[in-house]
């Protein structure tokens, strides 16, 4: 092997996955990367199918399977498609992802709480007809 393939074996063992190094094949690597994540993606969609309407997990323990299974297909988009990886210049996109996560949290979880107290302070609709009559 020449020196510069031993440099770019090198690199390439050091890079995570969806973290794909452009230099010498250029597209055939960044299409690669997508086809495999795309493959993984795929995989755990029909996973997810297949222990929904099978009777292979216990009934009470599909929806932690469903979860898991999401948890998962989330990481590779992450990884695959949107190239969020540990490596020192993804650290304004991991942050960045971080906030986005927060805001959608306080934002759901506020308006439940704000539909559950406004729930709980309704009048029941059997007084309502009382104090129309």
């Amino acid at each position: 092997m020449s020196e510069a393939s031993d440099r770019l074996a090198g690199a390439e063992l050091n890079l995570a996955p969806g973290d794909e190094q452009l230099d010498g094949n250029g597209v055939a690597v960044g299409v690669r990367g997508y086809v495999i994540g795309l493959v993984l993606a795929a995989g755990l969609t029909a996973a997810s199918f297949y222990f929904c309407f099978s009777g292979l997990i216990y009934a009470p323990a599909v929806p932690a399977a469903l979860i898991a299974l999401a948890v998962a297909q989330m990481g590779v988009h992450l990884v695959f498609f949107l190239h969020l990886t540990t490596g020192p210049d993804n650290t304004n996109n991991a942050l960045a992802l971080a906030f986005g996560v927060l805001i959608v949290t306080l934002v759901i979880g506020g308006s439940l709480w704000i539909m559950a107290n406004l729930s709980h302070n309704m009048l029941p609709m059997s007084r309502v007809l009382e104090m129309q009559r």
